[in-house]
Parts: C-alpha cells; sequence; structure tokens
C-alpha cells in the first residue's frame, strides 16, 4: 500500500484455516471485527487509546505493549435462523442491569434495551468471554456463562476451542 500511496495504519487480520496441506489464509480484515476482537482486547494490559494514538502518530515502537498470560474464549450465542432469517425483540434473562454476568464479559452486538430489559435485535446477539490461565479454563467460565443466559432460539457453537 506505501508503493501505491496509500499506507496502512491499523490493524490488519489475518483469517486463517488450519488444513491438511498446512494454514490457508481465507479473509484479510483491517477492522476491529467481532468476535476476534473480544478475544483479544481482554488479554491486552496496555491502554488501548495510547497505542492507537501512537499508531496515528507513526511513534508506535515508542509505546510498551503488555499481554497477559492468560487464556481467553468468547462464545457467540445467536438468534434462532441466523445466518437467515431471525426474529427480533425476543426478551433475554440472565443478564444483570448492565447486560453482564458474573466470570465473563459480554459484548452485545444485536441487543437493545427497553425499559430494563434486554432484547435480541439482530443475528450474532452476544460475545461472551471469559479469561482464565488456561484454555480449558478460559473455555469453562465462557460457557458457565452462555449457560446463565437464556432467550428463545438461542444457538451457539459447541466446539469452540477444540
Amino acid at each position: 500500500m506505501n508503493q501505491e500511496g496509500r499506507p496502512f495504519k491499523g490493524c490488519l487480520y489475518f483469517g486463517l484455516m488450519l488444513t491438511p496441506n498446512g494454514p490457508k489464509v481465507i479473509e484479510y480484515n483491517c477492522r476491529f471485527g467481532d468476535p476476534e476482537t473480544q478475544v483479544v482486547l481482554p488479554r491486552l494490559k496496555s491502554d488501548l487509546l495510547e497505542i492507537m494514538m501512537a499508531v496515528r502518530n507513526e511513534c508506535l515502537s515508542d509505546v510498551d505493549i503488555e499481554w497477559s498470560d492468560e487464556a481467553a474464549a468468547c462464545v457467540v450465542m445467536a438468534s434462532g435462523g441466523y445466518p437467515e432469517k431471525y426474529e427480533k425483540g425476543i426478551e433475554m434473562t440472565g443478564l444483570n442491569e448492565n447486560g453482564q454476568i458474573e466470570g465473563a464479559t459480554v459484548y452485545h452486538a444485536g441487543t437493545k434495551k427497553e425499559n430494563g430489559k434486554f432484547y435480541t435485535n439482530g443475528g450474532r446477539v452476544l460475545g461472551v468471554t471469559a479469561t482464565d490461565t488456561t484454555l480449558e479454563g478460559a473455555l469453562k467460565k465462557a460457557y458457565d456463562a452462555v449457560s446463565k443466559i437464556y432467550f428463545e432460539g438461542a444457538h451457539y457453537r459447541t466446539d469452540i476451542g477444540k
């Protein structure tokens, strides 16, 4: 991009698929997409704004970026019928008044809040992320949190981290 006169400043994400012939790139992404970001940023110990400003000001090498050694896992809860046709406006239970649950961070994607209650409002509804000293521990915490959240038609993968 520099050679074309369009320098890139930001994050570049590679979506990979592991195959018998080695890893294959299935996408390039240059945004903080979900759920990829939802599982990476909880491990970041440094100030994200400071990092972004250093990228903008071309002085990233001056910033000490620190990461937690913990593992993180994210389970996406989707609406029934996603990615095709799905209903909106289904009440969700199990979340506190801030839309969170103890032991995990809940990222809202396809939700809305009305009169103190949370409702589905999209296909990918929630990203439920947990950290722990091991991947197995993070997965257990994330799935434990998912099990406390309910909305009719909710579905999610059960093979995350396998």
